[in-house]
């Protein structure tokens, strides 16, 4: 039976009262620990404890926990997310916010923009981010295309490198296991004087298995056996250096960039499991001055940065026969170059107010040429560009000492196209004597169409609409127990609608797009609960952290529930700790039925997988890990017929000094 919107937000509700209770029950006079700060919520530096926006922080500690196979594994922690990885390592790894679609989470490195132009919908593959020395990764949850325009209609992923301070600090890692898999990792940062530097370089290698059918029962269409193996190799490297020109001015030039080899698997034809190839590479570079004026009042940002994702595949196929292969080759190029002000202007009692101005230029290419079974010349299939000119601001104040307000809107106008306003409001308020933080945010949210889905000549649409959202939040923090307990709880729901979508009609398309074309035609609604909880259960020796979301998204045309949209979903782990030094941590991942495709179909059988991760630090330069992934070995699949990796071990040594 399905579950209400009404349901769903009593249930919140009556959470909500019982943290309300206890924290009237409680001692009013806890300790107050100093309060995290973060920056994605208003593009500036902000306690947490004030922000108004659901926002969650994943901890270096907490990266450095999960595989290196997978990155976007440890986003499992954060509420409101969904991961969808398509067969093993390497395999297209998608994330959604609040069911969002995944061209509709803006993801950041260091506050650039990496999401790919040349994509269908201007996603970002998660398979091309490699933990390279990653400090944190901030989730800021609703949209936000307020403050950072299109794309961030479901919500914002900006993940933050290191930056170095303080004497020269080296480590590395070795890690290996099933599957064949081998991983190596070594960073250094530091400071000397008014330069700081970071710099990392990972790699990582394993044979795989097979993407197509491996671990499944029944497929549909022929396979032959065995099955074969889909490896995957994966470099990744980074580098942030800032020089303190003066007491007022800091330059800073940074990069990432990173290079994923895959074999995959075509899944259509008469043959699906093909030896079928995949290479990405992906690079972020990046120069940003920072000056204040009038005493520190007026702080000016100026950043210049550049990206490139080049994708090439080599894509085998077979119809009829395994003897009459069709093989062609694909590149494509998505390019993006910026320049952006931003200014941090302290208006005293009257708060903070920030605003700016960038300027973005998106430009797709892709080419391709045939060579089984008629070999071909090479063709261009896409050279296409746009300009996109954006003003924003946003005012942060308090009021009364503990109610935290904050109110902003952006203009977006993109060239040949769309023009579009949006703007957003939040507030927080922290309780007196409760450590208490009753928050809530609204706000809309727009996504520009992509150059795919404009400019192809095959299906691309040049008059497309933007696609628009509004949506809010309504949530608590509570802290009990001398800050020993944390909990969280938050409502929210979205609507959507002029959603481009792929149709088949030929009423609908031009004469010339037979094979369909893109349409502003689909709306969509979702709304759901996010809970947390992070408990000291025995100080120093047991802690345990847990989330989980429920989630109602619909299609509101068909009123079916949309694709690869769990309807609940969760973890919790264990961080336990016998004794000094030795830290073992079992978790369990768990994620509900779900549709592999719209209208309901191919459905996927819900699933728990159980990890085990342990560390035991030897001195104060070595610990050895150890960590062991479906202890249990569950079969399950995240896109249909697309296998998982069955159960697996793997140890390391990691040496810091």
């Amino acid at each position: 039976m399905l579950t209400s919107p009404r349901r769903t937000l009593a249930a919140s509700v009556s959470f909500c009262a019982l943290l309300i209770g206890a924290a009237q029950a409680q001692n009013a006079t806890p300790s107050l620990p100093i309060p995290d700060i973060v920056i994605t919520a208003t593009r500036t530096p902000l306690a947490i404890t004030q922000a108004g926006s659901a926002i969650s922080v994943i901890t270096a500690e907490e990266i450095a926990k999960e595989s290196p196979k997978s990155t976007a594994d440890v986003l499992r922690r954060v509420p409101g997310l969904s991961v969808v990885e398509a067969g093993g390592p390497g395999g297209t790894t998608l994330v959604r916010i609040r069911g969002g679609q995944s061209g509709q989470t803006l993801v950041l490195i260091d506050g650039i923009r990496v999401n790919d132009p040349a994509s269908a919908s201007d996603e970002f593959d998660f398979a091309n981010l490699v933990a390279t020395d990653i400090e944190r990764i901030e989730v800021l949850r609703g949209p936000q295309s307020a403050l950072y325009g299109s794309d961030a209609m479901g919500g914002v992923i900006n993940i933050i490198t290191r930056k170095g301070q303080g004497a020269p600090r080296f480590s590395t890692s070795v890690e290996g296991g099933t599957y064949g898999t081998k991983a190596a990792r070594a960073a250094v940062s530091g400071s000397s004087g008014p330069v700081s530097y970071a710099f990392s370089a990972t790699g990582f290698d394993t044979a795989g298995f097979s993407r197509y059918g491996y671990r499944i029962g029944r497929i549909e269409g022929p396979r032959v056996l065995p099955l074969e193996a889909d490896g995957s190799q994966r470099l990744g490297a980074s580098g942030r250096v800032s020089v303190q020109l003066s007491k007022d001015v800091e330059l800073e030039v940074g990069g990432y960039s990173s290079y994923n080899g895959a074999q995959y698997d075509a899944g259509f034809g008469d043959f699906p499991d093909t030896p079928s190839q995949s290479q990405q590479r992906l690079f972020e570079g990046h120069t940003r001055l920072t000056a204040y004026a009038f005493d520190g009042l007026l702080r000016n940002s100026i950043l210049v940065s550049a990206t490139r994702t080049n994708r090439h595949y080599r894509d085998v196929s077979y119809f009829g026969s395994l003897t009459n292969p069709s093989w062609s080759n694909t590149d494509y190029v998505g390019d993006s170059l910026a320049a952006e002000y931003q200014g941090d202007l302290k208006l005293g009692t009257f708060g903070l107010l920030t605003f700016g101005a960038k300027v973005e230029r998106d430009r797709f290419t892709s080419t391709s040429r045939d060579v089984l079974p008629v070999p071909s010349l090479p063709r261009e299939n896409n050279d296409a560009s746009q300009t996109t000119r954006s003003l924003y601001a946003l005012h942060q104040f308090t009021l009364f000492d503990n109610l935290h307000l904050s109110f902003g809107g952006r203009l977006d106008d993109i060239e040949n196209g769309d023009r579009f306003g949006t703007w957003r409001a939040t507030a927080a308020y922290e309780v007196p004597n409760t450590d208490m933080k009753l928050r809530a945010s609204v706000g809309t949210g727009a996504k520009a169409p992509s150059l795919f889905q404009r400019f192809d000549p095959t299906y691309g649409t040049p008059d497309l609409n933007s696609e628009h959202s509004v949506g809010f939040d309504v949530g608590v923090d509570q802290r009990l127990l001398d800050d020993r307990l944390l909990l969280s709880a938050t409502f929210f729901a979205n609507r959507f609608r002029d959603l481009i979508d792929f149709t088949f009609d030929p009423a609908a398309c031009l004469p010339t797009q037979p094979f369909g074309c893109y349409l502003n035609v689909a709306r969509a609604r979702t709304s759901g609960v996010e809970l947390s909880a992070d408990m000291d259960v025995i100080p120093t020796w047991l802690r345990i952290k847990a989330v989980y979301t429920h989630l109602e998204a619909f299609d509101q045309q068909t009123h079916l529930r949309l694709a690869r949209r769990p309807q609940d979903e969760g973890r919790i782990g264990l961080i336990v700790t016998p004794i000094a030094g030795l830290s073992i941590e079992p978790s369990v991942v768990f994620v509900g039925e779900r549709f592999s495709s719209n209208g309901e179909k191919n459905k996927l059988q819900p699933y728990a997988r159980f990890d085990v991760y342990a560390d035991y630090r030897v001195n104060d330069t070595f610990s050895v890990f150890a960590r062991a992934e479906n202890v249990t070995d569950a079969r399950y699949q995240e896109v249909y017929n697309y296998g998982t990796g069955g159960r697996a071990f793997y140890a390391g040594l990691r040496a810091t000094w």
